[in-house]
């Protein structure tokens, strides 16, 4: 069995959790799915770290962890538009993300603010959470998961895998921001709201508010009318994170990975899952514009995502090793 090494949380951050890929197949029993904001990150990071890419990870809020190596070295991966630092010896040294990093015992890693989004993702190669229904994501409202089912405090102690050597790894060329609409699909329930009601979903501007966490986000802008009183509410049924419900103040709220299993409030579309991750890591502040799509769409953009994962994955190479660029046809050795 690999020797385990202890690492400490100097200091939390915002509201840093344990998240892995989600705690799949519970949501008949009533158990949110959980798991990262950001999947795609998550994924990223684990790679960097020399971890599988489900594997456990810690996500943090608008302002990251610092973490110290106690009594032995530990690999690392950082995900997410972010800069950190290394004390080593009396010294820091500025990081960029992307990117691996290998504590040694007495190192800290200090991770700064995600900008321009909220979120960001800490691997750690081995990391050792207890698992519940076959996750180790916490789910902080229903008090389980890694870590006691809470957010990671000071004091803290992590057990992980002693690192095993090998070269460390940058993105040779990182996601980079998009600022498309976001694409959604018109229902379930889009028939309890007036006619004009997905005309300015489609066409309005909504700003990301203060009132959103890892549950749901709610957003200001045009307002969303119903057909009627009767219509701004439905007989709870079944939810799933990308859903859009309006409630009787006619503002949206887009559901993400913490949210309920069922709701009373009718849903006029739901967001394609291959841009929820990108609406979910949005600051509060940010403008946020929809865009009509279709089911097959929808599951188009689902497969260009996860072809574009790959290829990021695909680019994992030693720190200032360029990007590979396609050679030009016509041209040979």
């Amino acid at each position: 069995m690999t020797r385990a090494v202890r690492l400490e949380i100097a200091s939390p951050g915002v509201l840093a959790t344990v998240q892995d890929l989600g705690r799949r197949g519970a949501r008949r029993f009533g158990v949110p799915t959980a798991g990262a904001l950001e999947p795609g990150w998550l994924r990223l990071a684990n790679l960097l770290a020399g971890e599988r890419e489900d594997a456990p990870a810690i996500e943090f809020f608008l302002s990251g962890p610092a973490i110290e190596a106690l009594d032995g070295d530990v690999r690392l991966g950082l995900a997410g538009q972010l800069d950190a630092s290394l004390e080593r010896g009396g010294e820091r040294l500025p990081l960029g993300s992307w990117r691996t990093v290998t504590l040694r015992r007495g190192d800290v890693l200090r991770v700064g603010q995600p900008r321009p989004s909220r979120v960001g993702y800490l691997a750690v190669r081995g990391l050792r959470v207890e698992e519940v229904m076959g996750s180790a994501s916490t789910d902080v409202r229903a008090g389980f998961g890694g870590i006691g089912g809470r957010p990671l405090r000071r004091g803290d102690v992590l057990e992980a895998a002693a690192d095993a050597g090998g070269a460390e790894l940058a993105l040779a060329e990182p996601p980079r921001p998009s600022g498309d609409p976001i694409r959604a699909v018109p229902g379930p329930q889009d028939d309890h709201f007036a006619a004009d009601a997905l005309l300015r979903l489609f066409e309005g501007e909504y700003r990301v508010t203060n009132a959103s966490d890892r549950m749901g986000m709610r957003l200001d802008g045009p307002r969303l009318r119903h057909r009627g009183p009767a219509s701004a509410e439905i007989v709870s049924d079944a939810i799933v994170p990308g859903a859009i419900q309006v409630p009787g103040n006619g503002l949206p709220i887009v559901l993400l990975a913490d949210c309920q299993t069922i709701g009373g409030y009718p849903k006029i579309a739901t967001v394609a899952s291959a841009d929820l991750p990108r609406l979910a890591v949005l600051p509060p502040g940010a403008r946020v514009r929809f865009a009509r799509a279709s089911v097959e769409e929808a599951e188009a953009l689902a497969r260009e995502r996860e072809a574009g994962l790959r290829a990021l994955a695909a680019g994992l190479r030693p720190p200032g090793t360029p990007a590979r660029r396609p050679r030009p046809p016509g041209r040979r050795r």
